[in-house]
């Protein structure tokens, strides 16, 4: 039994510079396993959505470190899309301002840490590359300036404020969904000319910025003079779930909240978390979270970019299966909510145990575990977190309009709701 503690809690995956994948997909993807910890939000305020006003001050801050350590030859584009995230297939003339590409110069080695790497940093706009339109963009960062090289797509938001989005979190109107779900009403108040809303203007809503949450709404309820109003009974209903679970790595001297052991040595840092439970009975227990962000920390250190170590954190679930045909993944904004082999669980039949080890930069972390139903391709974190409709979400609205003979969408509106009832620290 210790034996394989051992094994599963010091097994890292091997890095390669073998690439995955020479072609860039429009989502938030990391397509060579030496980039890691990929930061992009407002710079006004860390771990913010990566929204910002279009022909302000405000920027976006990027960044990523590569474990291969060294310098490398790092060249970034970015490409306006569509709502949907395809290609807007527009001319970069048309978008953009200064130059389509450039290289990323600013970069920072690490120190003190027993992982060697290169911290790299990007803000968006700059004197060379300047959005110049609102809408979906899409960060593609490259090798030797070559786009068959890709490294890193990342996604983020340029807001030309046309309208204004008045919303609110309530109960479903579902009977039996009334303990469970949270639905979404809002209203866009807006002063432009809109002939057919039901063709131009499209509005989506997601949970906790997890695109796999997204609903589209392409249908207002009512139509108004200047007010289109989105209240209807069948329509963007979420599952509440549940608080996310958390720990805290700030410190590897002391062990934080929910770490049960640290190990190390000269070559590695490795960090075991209690054993989680199921959490889908019994009643609903309210807690603290960040809504799935992490914050990079290093409380031993004085730089959280580059002082801060690289550890594999070993994750370990007592639960049944919900089903004989699906997997287990443990997930948050330090993935993007993705499911792939890194965050994928492993599952014991005998011990009805889940468990994973990963490899993350140390600092605070939100976390949860979903199930992904592979018949129906489902995607679902109520059978391990549970759903209570007193669980605190935040919910975003982005409204796109493409104006009559217009060649692209135009991020027209945006904005972030919550049920919080107090402020956390």
């Amino acid at each position: 039994m210790q034996k394989l503690i051992v094994i599963l809690l010091f097994f890292i995956s091997t890095l390669t510079l073998a690439q995955t994948n020479n072609i860039f997909t429009n989502e938030n993807k990391i397509y060579i396993p030496n980039i890691k910890t990929v930061l992009c939000y407002n710079s006004n305020k860390e771990q913010s959505l990566p929204v910002i006003l279009l022909n302000s001050s405000e920027t976006i801050a990027f960044s990523f470190d590569d474990l291969l350590a060294g310098t490398k030859n790092y060249w970034y584009t970015v490409e306006h899309c569509t709502s949907d995230w395809q290609t807007s297939r527009i001319s970069s003339l048309d978008y953009l301002d200064g130059f389509a590409d450039d290289r990323i110069i600013e970069y920072h080695y690490s120190s003190n840490t027993t992982r060697k790497y290169t911290h790299y940093e990007l803000t968006l706009p700059n004197t060379q590359v300047k959005p110049k339109i609102g809408g979906n963009y899409l960060l593609k960062v490259y090798e030797d300036g070559d786009k068959n090289k890709p490294v890193i797509s990342q996604r983020f938001y340029i807001l030309d404020s046309q309208v204004a989005i008045a919303g609110e979190v309530t109960n479903s109107l579902q009977v039996a969904d009334r303990d469970s779900k949270q639905k979404i009403n809002f209203t866009i108040n807006h002063s432009i000319a809109i002939p057919n809303p039901y063709q131009d203007l499209k509005a989506i809503v997601m949970q906790n910025f997890n695109s796999n949450t997204a609903q589209i709404n392409t249908r207002p309820s009512f139509v108004r003079p200047n007010q289109l109003v989105y209240n209807d009974l069948n329509t963007n209903d979420f599952w509440a779930d549940n608080e996310f679970r958390k720990f805290d790595t700030r410190s590897l001297r002391f062990k934080g909240d929910n770490v049960r052991d640290i190990f190390r040595d000269n070559e590695s840092v490795n960090v075991m978390l209690f054993q989680d439970i199921t959490r889908n009975t019994g009643t609903f227990a309210n807690q603290l979270d960040e809504n799935g962000s992490f914050f990079i920390r290093n409380t031993d250190g004085r730089d959280d970019r580059t002082e801060a170590e690289y550890m594999g954190v070993l994750f370990t679930l007592n639960a049944s299966a919900p089903s004989k045909d699906g997997d287990a993944y443990v997930v948050g904004r330090f993935n993007n909510y993705t499911l792939n082999k890194e965050n994928k669980l492993l599952y014991d039949v005998n011990k009805k145990q889940f468990y994973g080890n990963i490899l993350m930069k140390q600092g605070l972390y939100d976390y949860e575990y979903i199930w992904l139903e592979k018949s129906s391709k489902t995607i679902e974190t109520k059978p391990f977190e549970g759903a209570f409709f007193q669980t605190e979400n935040t919910y975003q609205i982005f409204v796109y309009y493409r104006r009559p003979g217009a060649r692209w969408e135009t991020l027209v509106g945006y904005t972030n709701l919550s049920n919080r009832i107090t402020d956390k620290k």
